[in-house]
């Protein structure tokens, strides 16, 4: 009789030790629905070389390297610059009449968002990396991106305003950021202009885009960047 009584605990208490983690995870489950979805991967489309035609990858694409002079004079690498950080990233050019304001306006509110808090040890500023790059390359110099920056209240460390060879900074945004798939090569007449938010993983994989004039994408741009931190990276 005690064996069997012995037999039945074990027996309730593995049915327990399963049933409750389950209940849990649908409990859970059940509530976030709809709610809270973490960023996906995204393919990314390449442009065919000579004749313009795009076609999309067939694995995740990471993004590839481009070394860029910063506001400050110092050139900075998305990759080996930002090893671990998270990066989001925009486009502009100082003498836009249009939409960089209102992009530049929504990217410092990105910046308030995850600024340093002195009252914790451990602060989200650390996390992310802001970048505006110029699409106007020729004309916007390190002083003037100085300006720029300094105008919608950058942070210097944490919100790189960038610069540099018009070609490579075209190539980055159709190749690997997949933004632009129509034909060009950076010439006088080749223009891109976006009013997208891309945000990177610290591996480097696209994880969300976003509009950067709409108020609700941009929070979700902000919500995405803290899920990235919640993220564990799957064993192989």
């Amino acid at each position: 009789m005690a064996e069997k009584r012995s037999n039945n605990r074990f027996f309730i208490g593995l049915v327990v030790a399963v049933l409750l983690p389950l209940s849990f995870y649908l409990i859970t489950a059940r509530l976030s629905k709809g709610k809270v979805k973490l960023p996906r991967y995204y393919l990314v489309e390449k442009v065919e070389p000579g004749n313009g035609t795009s076609q999309p990858d067939t694995i995740f694409h990471r993004v590839g390297e481009i070394t860029l002079t910063n506001q400050l004079g110092e050139k900075v690498s998305l990759n080996e610059s930002l090893k671990g950080k998270s990066v989001v990233l925009d486009f502009f050019f100082t003498n836009c009449p249009s939409t960089c304001p209102q992009l530049s306006k929504n990217m410092r509110q990105l910046q308030v968002s995850f600024k340093k808090d002195p009252k914790k040890e451990a602060s989200l500023d650390t996390i992310v990396q802001f970048i505006s790059i110029s699409i106007d390359p020729a004309h916007d110099s390190v002083p003037a991106l100085r300006a720029y920056a300094d105008r919608y209240g950058a942070n210097h460390d944490k919100w790189w305003f960038l610069t540099g060879d018009k070609k490579a900074i075209y190539s980055f945004i159709r190749n690997e950021l997949g933004i632009a798939t129509g034909p060009g090569e950076g010439g006088a007449d080749d223009f891109i202009h976006t009013e997208k938010f891309v945000l990177l993983d610290k591996e480097r994989f696209i994880r969300g885009y976003y509009n950067g004039l709409n108020d609700t994408d941009v929070r979700r741009c902000a919500d995405d960047i803290v899920l990235l931190t919640l993220e564990r990276k799957k064993k192989k």
